[in-house]
């Protein structure tokens, strides 16, 4: 698949000059929704490229923005991180551009998601208030994560219970989302760590020892299901047969302030701490008390 160029859209802004990004084309004829990856901390490797055709086989153009396009990894991850945990600056813009980029095609239906992981899940969190649903993946928290979730799309959010950086996030985001009656899926594995939905260990290599005893790393049956929820959340939400009447399956279109649908869906914070939406049994979680009864 080629990479592309998204300087037009980022020229006389904040994000990046050379912006790039790398493209996953579905096969056949669209117009197809669309859905841009956040990728992790170690940038647009092959990991990262194999997510975005797994999407792009499940019929989205997909692409993937270089948030490292001017400096590469080790000038740019600083700035990188400090913009996510800033909530603006030029990753953002650099996101922003791959969704208007693929609005513009004609094979796009106009309606985008965003899937992150790792450092790129924080980001699908951040800016899920401006897309049609997100799946952040590991990702972290904003610190305004109830302004956030006030906001959201629709979002479908796994993580590991290995993950001890990520100890009781999915905990705190599923109840952000349930307070603002946004609809999501979120569910921590047992058995998984950070990292897990990719194919292969990946970094530089000194690191990967390091990663490993920390828990980083695949783990092929959470995947399995993860990928299964991501996918069937995805056709929920960015579909052609949801309609004007039904646009995206929450409060209406991109955000919870959209007056254009009906509520939708609203999963409940179930009693262990997983969500139970029939896709697996992989995901008992830990029991967070704290979270409202229905």
């Amino acid at each position: 698949m080629p990479e592309i160029d998204l300087s037009d859209l980022t020229q006389g802004g904040d994000g990046s000059p050379n912006l790039r990004a790398y493209l996953a084309r579905p096969e056949g004829e669209g117009p197809w929704p669309g859905v841009v990856v956040a990728h992790e901390a170690f940038g647009v490797d092959e990991q990262m490229r194999l997510h975005a055709d797994r999407m792009a086989r499940a019929g989205y153009l997909t692409v993937v923005p270089d948030l490292y396009s001017d400096g590469g990894m080790l000038r740019c991850v600083r700035g990188v991180m400090r913009a996510l945990s800033d909530g603006h600056g030029r990753a953002f813009t650099d996101l922003l551009a791959g969704r208007e980029w693929l609005r513009a095609q004609p094979d796009c239906t106009g309606k985008v998601g965003v899937i992150g992981f790792c450092l790129g899940g924080g980001f699908a969190i951040a800016a899920a208030p401006d897309f049609d649903v997100s799946a952040p993946n590991y990702g972290f928290l904003p610190q305004d994560i109830q302004a956030v979730a006030a906001r959201s799309c629709p979002m479908v959010a796994s993580y590991g219970a290995k993950d001890r950086q990520l100890s009781g996030a999915a905990n705190k985001l599923r109840g952000a989302l349930y307070d603002a009656r946004v609809p999501n899926d979120v569910k921590e594995y047992p058995h998984a760590g950070h990292s897990f939905l990719n194919e292969a260990p990946n970094g530089p290599k000194p690191l990967r020892v390091v990663l490993r005893a920390m828990g980083t790393g695949p783990h092929p049956e959470s995947a399995a299901d993860a990928w299964q929820r991501i996918e069937a959340f995805f056709a929920e939400h960015l579909g052609e047969e949801k309609g004007a009447e039904d646009s995206g399956g929450g409060f209406g279109g991109r955000h919870r302030g959209d007056s254009s649908g009906g509520i939708g869906e609203v999963r409940r914070p179930e009693a262990n701490g997983a969500n139970t939406s029939g896709h697996g049994a992989n995901g008992q979680g830990t029991k967070d008390e704290n979270l409202p009864e229905l």
